[in-house]
């Protein structure tokens, strides 16, 4: 019997630590990196099967010669034609002083030839 349950690609589930969404066939959360089930030879297939579609990283960094800085994180998706699908805040904060913050987002994609 395996513990990877079969649902439709793309079907989503909540993470029962974080209580992020995260995909069904997920072995890993990617928010909070708990492991959600033993491993199995789907779970191993999957990660064979993995790549990054799209990887972005940045920094900003204030000039201490400035006024604070507020910023939010913002991510948005949208479809084929443009209709907004999800849009969520990812973080907020300040920057004061001469500090500075560094942001990555990665799409990771999985084949899923079940």
């Amino acid at each position: 019997m395996s513990t990877v349950r079969a649902g439709s690609p793309g079907a989503a589930r909540v993470c029962p630590h974080c209580r992020q969404t995260i995909l069904e066939s997920a072995s890993v959360c990617p928010a909070c990196r708990h492991h959600l089930r033993a491993g199995s030879s789907k779970t191993e297939a999957r990660a064979a099967n993995t790549e990054t579609a799209l990887l972005v990283e940045g920094t900003i960094a204030h000039a201490a010669s400035h006024q604070p800085w507020e910023y939010s994180v913002l991510l948005t998706v949208k479809d084929d034609k443009g209709k907004e699908i999800s849009r969520h805040v990812a973080s907020v904060g300040v920057l004061t002083g001469a500090t500075q913050r560094s942001f990555t987002l990665a799409v990771e994609v999985f084949k899923t030839g079940t």
